[in-house]
């Protein structure tokens, strides 16, 4: 069989504290991720799920310590250097960050930000194919020239990330990551970047990695979840086997807390009790086990495995 096109191992990332502390902040995580595959990366804030897109797009904050195997199609990107990394990324792998309005570069037009990836990796002749290439990219996901011309600025919440989609469609890459792309989105525009991105993976033959803590509004526009807590993998599976029959208690609580549309009044919400611990919290067993109701003293104690797509040491895998 084939290499997958990314492959994480063992990966562990510690990172400096102001003061110097070391603070473990993904424990052994692993994942696959084929070509034309997606995979949604789900958790509450502090789980680790940006910090393994910033591992995989080689953007660690300085001073991190890595080890483990981050590797796309068998190239060991924990191995490249500043020049290699500069053919990678925006060509092999590209990113939709969190934020358009300081991802994209306030004092250029819209057209110039998504010409640029093609003219330096140089997928057009001349400037004139790659204004081409570009205007075709942005009315791809919906924008028009007179909005292609726009500063950033000018262009409302939605019409930016669309933009900074179209610019990370530029290079052609393989693997595109998508962090929180709906974050500052209204409920009817986050269903359609959600939709759009599903399209363009589709029809481009991309592996996506798609970042999110809306496991309900995710869920069903991708082909797999990875469930992360604490920096550890909780649970893995097809997205609708996951959703059908939910097992760790941490992926069962996020489903129970979903807002359910259409439901009454007295239909009472369940939020998930307490806060995920920060990293100077982080105990030695499970990071979920402060608030899991099937803890144990030797779940504090030791962390379960991650044994057939799952680590709890009170649910059968």
């Amino acid at each position: 069989m084939s290499a997958p096109l990314l492959e994480l191992r063992d990966l562990h990332v510690r990172l400096t504290a102001p003061g110097g502390a070391r603070l473990h902040a993904l424990r052994g995580l692993d994942l696959t991720l084929a070509r034309g595959e997606s995979l949604a990366l789900i958790g509450e804030s502090g789980s680790g799920k940006t910090l393994t897109a910033l591992a995989v797009m080689g953007l660690l904050p300085e001073g991190a310590e890595v080890s483990g195997r981050v590797a796309l199609e068998g190239r060991d990107l924990l191995a490249l250097d500043d020049d290699a990394w500069c053919a990678v990324r925006g060509r092999r792998v590209a990113m939709v960050f969190q934020e358009p309005l300081t991802a994209l570069n306030p004092l250029q037009r819209v057209l110039a930000q998504v010409m640029e990836p093609i003219r330096i990796h140089r997928l057009a002749p001349d400037r004139d194919s790659a204004r081409q290439r570009a205007m075709a990219l942005l009315a791809r996901v919906g924008l028009d020239e007179r909005q292609a011309r726009a500063y950033p600025h000018q262009l409302s919440g939605g019409q930016r990330q669309r933009a900074l989609i179209a610019m990370a469609l530029a290079g052609e890459p393989d693997l595109l990551i998508a962090d929180e792309p709906t974050t500052a989105l209204d409920a009817r525009l986050r269903v359609q970047v959600l939709d759009l991105l599903r399209e363009l993976v589709a029809e481009r033959g991309m592996a996506l990695l798609l970042i999110s803590h809306d496991l309900a509004l995710t869920a069903r526009r991708v082909d797999r979840l990875l469930i992360l807590y604490g920096g550890r993998a909780m649970e893995e599976g097809r997205a609708a086997e996951l959703l059908q029959h939910p097992r760790h208690p941490y992926t069962q609580a996020l489903w129970a807390a979903r807002p359910r549309l259409g439901a009454g009044r007295d239909q009472p919400l369940h939020p998930l009790k307490g806060n995920v611990p920060s990293l100077k919290q982080l105990g030695a067993g499970c990071p979920f086990a402060p608030r899991c109701p099937l803890a144990t003293a030797r779940c504090a104690a030791e962390p379960p495995p991650f044994h057939r797509q799952l680590a709890c040491w009170e649910v059968s895998p």
